[in-house]
């Protein structure tokens, strides 16, 4: 039986926790940790290490709480749902009648990465909706842009207040409709100088050849080698379902590598495309979840000319 505001909800219930201070920030963490433990729930924690601490000090020692490193679990947002889907599964087959999370994002909405985020947070909706879960996804509002703010209202269905209310969000989006919406992505600086590779129609062994040219040390090994793979599957992906020509343009940075591949289709009709696999995987469904679990940064743009899916291996904080 669920308990607490989830109690009767079937499905994921959603929330965000918008804190302005750190005594905020614990009256939203700890009640609802302390409800989960009184209630023999498994109650996790994703927080950055200092929240980490603030809040491990404010329970009661010996609490049933897991802490997991906000910044393993909130790496890459197709990666992060594949490994809460994984955590949620074996708590599930556990017997686990609710499962309750307190995690931030905060960190991730300082910088042109929040685009993909936003995607996630809206996401997940339907991703996470065949557990018992209750998340309260934390938003420090002295430091999250208002942009992002925004986005945080639309994409979760309510908001818990001081002293355990929760309030629906007039501006809740659809997560079809607003994955559906176009974002305009910011161009990385990189993309102002001549590309190192240009080509047109490459075969996918020309494809990944370019990458391995184009890299100059910028990246750890591992991250090129991923990269590749990334950039090997979005030139694929643009010859099997996009309209052609299909153009790739490589650019490699101080600590970056950057790859658009453009072509003159409209893209995928799914609108959690990269962030879900797609159908069985039989048909080209997971290049683009495979892109977005090998990238640092990876943006859907849709214009007149066509579809360009771009990707970044290395520092995408530009």
């Amino acid at each position: 039986m669920r308990t607490g505001a989830a109690a009767g909800h079937i499905g994921y219930f959603h929330t965000a926790g918008c804190f302005g201070s750190d005594d905020e920030l614990l009256g939203l963490a700890v009640p609802f940790l302390l409800g989960g433990v009184a209630s023999g729930e498994p109650s996790v924690v994703a927080l950055n290490e200092r929240n980490t601490e603030l809040v491990r000090s404010a329970l009661p020692a010996g609490a049933l709480v897991t802490y997991l490193p906000d910044d393993a679990v909130y790496g890459r947002p197709a990666a992060a749902i594949r490994s809460y889907q994984k955590l949620l599964a074996g708590h599930l087959a556990a017997g686990a009648s609710q499962i309750r999370i307190f995690g931030e994002l905060t960190t991730v909405t300082q910088n042109v990465t929040w685009d993909w985020w936003a995607r996630y947070e809206s996401a997940i909706n339907l991703a996470y909706d065949e557990y018992p879960l209750w998340s309260i996804c934390a938003y420090d509002t002295r430091v999250t842009p208002p942009g992002a703010l925004a986005d945080v209202m639309r994409t979760h269905p309510r908001t818990a207040v001081q002293g355990g209310r929760h309030l629906l969000n007039a501006g809740f989006t659809d997560p079809h409709v607003f994955l559906s919406r176009q974002r305009p992505a910011s161009p990385d600086p990189v993309q102002s100088g001549e590309p190192s590779a240009e080509l047109v129609d490459p075969t996918l062994s020309e494809a990944r050849g370019a990458v391995r040219a184009a890299d100059r040390g910028q990246i750890p090994v591992e991250q090129v080698d991923d990269f590749v793979v990334a950039v090997s599957e979005a030139v694929a992906n643009a010859q099997r379902h996009g309209v052609g020509p299909v153009r790739l343009r490589l650019w490699g940075g101080a600590d970056r590598l950057v790859a658009t591949v453009t072509d003159a289709g409209t893209g995928p009709k799914d609108p959690f495309a990269g962030l879900l696999p797609a159908g069985d995987g039989t048909n080209g469904g997971l290049g683009l979840w495979i892109a977005h679990q090998s990238c640092d940064h990876v943006t859907l743009d849709r214009s007149a000319d066509g579809f360009t899916i771009r990707l970044t291996a290395g520092n995408a904080h530009h």
